[in-house]
């Protein structure tokens, strides 16, 4: 320990007795150069010491920080949620280059709101724990906007004297988007093998008919409206195995602007000769001025005839459909198509959209699945609302032409 302070007080006491001596001729040996020669060797021993631990202290804090510089895993340092210290490849995570970008920013800033919640409550069990907490994980955003998941062990420390929380994370982006590729190809095993059993099925249904009438043909009991039932189950056979082949076979899709209520019109003349046949009347009404989408048309427009055909369907004895556009909010229209239909039960409509579940007496239920994977393609939403003998309401979200569109590969072109 160097001893540059007790020296220099020590001498500063000899000379202010040495300067006593001879102005004011006292002599240099006395009780008060005892005791101030004492107090000087302590004080100085002090202020060596003290300086001693704060370059120790020092020292070590320098090694701490090329020692966290080092971690190839983001490390930073926080204290009341302000960002105080952080490495290198902390500054790399959150899209900086020099620390002064983020020194001095709280921790806040960065995490998205959903997760703060999250995060404050870590900080309180941090504190009261005094240990290292487990990993969680959060969802932040960078300096340039974009966003990505990253999880962290947390500790609290003292750091620079005061005390601090230190973090070690990792970006687990890449590992999240694996694990939903994989989970979304599990659903899709799951799907193909719940699409099969529900077309063996379906399919078994008619062949067993045709089976018994064939049986009936060998027999020499032939009649006519034998062969028409034959047919129509060969038919319906055809019908599930093309809806399938729909939904298996991909086709190119390309998004393009376009005016939503001429798309609406070309769909409600398509289809009014089968409302006039089922003495349904289409009413179309449009609020305001009703911005352009993007979208791929031949596909909104299968949308909107199977949506419409199924209102049809659910009025057997006439009735109105009453078809509604308007500017939901900034940037999103709504188009609701409203029957007044025998209604859904509520029974049934956690499983609509599923294959083969349907509320149709012939009815695949691969129409509505088609309609939700079309408009969800779109980047829209699609909900419905029903009352038994009430009617059904779909409403159609969809975003407009101000908020661009990925073109995408889809694999639907057709519906019911």
């Amino acid at each position: 320990m160097n001893k540059a302070g007790q020296i220099s007080l020590v001498f500063i006491s000899i000379l202010f007795s040495l300067y006593q001596k001879f102005t004011d001729h006292h002599p240099f040996f006395t009780i008060d150069f005892v005791i101030f020669t004492a107090i000087a060797w302590v004080v100085g021993w002090q202020y060596d010491k003290a300086r001693f631990f704060e370059k120790k202290a020092r020292t070590s804090e320098d090694s701490y920080k090329q020692l966290i510089d080092s971690l190839p895993e983001p490390v930073y340092v926080t204290k009341d949620h302000q960002l105080i210290y952080l490495n290198k490849a902390a500054l790399s995570m959150v899209g900086a280059k020099q620390k002064d970008e983020i020194i001095g920013k709280s921790i806040m800033d960065f995490i998205l709101p959903e997760y703060k919640d999250r995060l404050l409550e870590r900080y309180k069990q941090i504190l009261k724990a005094k240990q290292p907490v487990n990993t969680i994980q959060y969802k932040a955003r960078r300096l340039d906007g974009t966003t990505f998941f990253f999880e962290s062990s947390s500790m609290n420390i003292v750091f620079g004297g005061k005390e601090a929380v230190l973090s070690i994370g990792q970006d687990i982006t890449d590992r999240k988007e694996q694990t939903e590729r994989l989970l979304q190809k599990s659903e899709k095993l799951a799907l193909l093998g719940q699409m099969a059993a529900g077309i063996a099925h379906e399919i078994r249904n008619p062949l067993t008919s045709i089976k018994g009438f064939i049986q009936l043909f060998k027999s020499n009991q032939q009649q006519e409206e034998y062969f028409d039932i034959v047919l129509a189950e060969l038919e319906r056979i055809n019908l599930i195995v093309g809806e399938f082949l729909v939904l298996a076979k991909p086709t190119a899709a390309v998004f393009i602007e376009k005016d939503i209520t001429v798309l609406i019109k070309d769909v409600v003349t398509l289809i009014s000769t089968q409302s006039i046949l089922n003495s349904v009347e289409i009413f179309v009404d449009y609020e305001g001025d009703i911005p352009r989408i993007s979208c791929e048309e031949n596909q909104l427009k299968q949308v909107l005839i199977n949506l419409l055909k199924n209102a049809i369907e659910a009025m057997p004895n006439g009735g109105n459909i009453y078809v509604n556009v308007k500017l939901k909010e900034e940037g999103k229209i709504s188009i609701t198509i409203a029957d007044q239909g025998i209604g859904i039960p509520k029974e049934r409509m956690a499983t609509l959209g599923e294959p083969f579940y349907t509320t149709k007496e012939k009815g695949t239920g691969l129409g509505l699945m088609t309609c939700y994977r079309i408009i969800e393609s779109h980047h829209g939403e699609l909900l419905i609302h029903s009352e038994i003998n009430e009617g059904t309401t779909i409403e159609i979200t969809l975003p407009t032409i101000k908020q661009p569109l990925l073109k995408k590969e889809l694999s639907y072109s057709s519906v019911n």
